[in-house]
């Protein structure tokens, strides 16, 4: 469920809040969201950032609690509560997050379809996740996390059972031939472990830097896990400066499940220019760069490209055929201090291609 909907959230305080720093703040703030996979809709952020002192500001971002409330045009909905903390002039980082999702969803993908037509796929449960990480050295974190999900799948259509029939468990035949409708509620609760490298000059927009996150997690049927199985996910990005204008950005992600992973849970291919269900497989991979042009005063343009693919195990990666995406942008800037962009992307993919308009940057 997670690897379904995109990151909605992002660091809105005001001009003065930023300057000043040292009282606590609040804010709310409607995000118009077009997506190819949820559609399009509004999202509700509201945030409390806590007060610092003049040490605590120049070394370590604030702590926020956080609201996020998001409802879209094809009946998906999501709520929830986020809280960030730094201590020790940001040697320790927490990160606790709960809520609820319904995501209604098509399931693009022609491996689960026995007529090779979408199917109509609902998904909704609830989700509490916490991370804790201690800093080593300048830059990198190791900590760990644990996370509870609770939720309810239904897909309806004609379903192909060769080979993907472990993610559900209960399946009818109605009306129509051919025509089945599957509903599975299960439990994924695990433990796993984060190692992350950082050297970005922004956590929302870097011009310059890198960062390296290495995820793994573990789900067991000893902590009331339904199934048992193993996800495993790393993610590296770069930017550079070209010219004082002109910056590139780079993104490399891998995804990889062993065991029984549930449907929702499986790897996404994180490209844009078509839906995330298109490609739900237990492994992925994906590389994009992107060129991002500051144009005039607030007025940006981006250009950018990538290739992934998908396949049941690591190895079979390259033997797939690969998945092209491409695309321009236009971006406008509306909080400097923060560098958070307010961003309209056209993406294509083969035959798909995809509107997308958020807040922030893809990556």
């Amino acid at each position: 469920m997670a690897n379904l909907i995109p990151e909605w959230t992002t660091d809105l305080r005001n001009e003065k809040e930023h300057a000043q720093g040292q009282k606590g703040s609040f804010f709310a703030v409607p995000i118009p969201i077009v997506d190819p996979t949820l559609g399009s809709g509004i999202v509700i952020d509201a945030a409390y950032y806590h007060s610092q002192s003049a040490e605590q500001k120049a070394t370590q971002p604030s702590s926020a609690t956080q609201g996020v409330a998001a409802y879209t045009n094809n009946k998906s909905y999501a709520y929830g509560l986020i809280q960030k903390n730094y201590w020790e002039q940001d040697t320790w980082r927490f990160v606790g997050s709960g809520g609820y999702t319904a995501l209604e969803l098509n399931l693009l993908d022609p491996q689960y379809s026995a007529d090779g037509n979408q199917l109509d796929w609902y998904v909704a449960g609830t989700l509490f996740k916490a991370e804790l990480l201690r800093r080593f050295g300048s830059h990198w974190y190791i900590g760990g996390q644990t996370r509870f999900v609770h939720n309810t799948q239904s897909i309806s259509g004609n379903i192909e059972t060769d080979g993907n029939s472990s993610t559900t468990t209960t399946t009818t035949t109605a009306g129509n031939s051919g025509f089945q409708s599957t509903t599975d509620t299960s439990s994924s609760n695990g433990l796993g472990v984060l190692i992350q490298y950082d050297t970005r000059d922004s956590q929302t927009n870097a011009y310059k830097g890198q960062r390296l996150s290495i995820d793994t997690l573990f789900n067991n049927t000893s902590m009331g896990s339904t199934n048992t199985y193993q996800s495993y996910n790393a993610r590296y990005r770069y930017y550079t400066e070209l010219t004082d204008n002109l910056v590139s950005a780079t993104e490399i992600r891998a995804c990889a499940k062993s065991g029984e992973a549930p449907l929702w849970d499986y790897c996404t291919i994180s490209l844009r220019g078509f839906s995330a269900t298109n490609y739900l497989n237990k492994a992925s991979a994906s590389a994009q760069t992107a060129l991002r042009w500051r144009a005039w005063r607030k007025l940006g343009f981006v250009a950018f490209v990538g290739i992934g693919y998908d396949a049941q195990t690591i190895k079979e990666l390259g033997d797939q055929s690969n998945v092209n995406s491409y695309g321009l942008g236009m971006r406008y800037m509306v909080l400097e201090s923060q560098r958070i962009n307010f961003r309209v992307d056209y993406a294509r993919s083969g035959d798909n291609d995809a509107l997308y308009v958020s807040v922030g940057e893809a990556f």
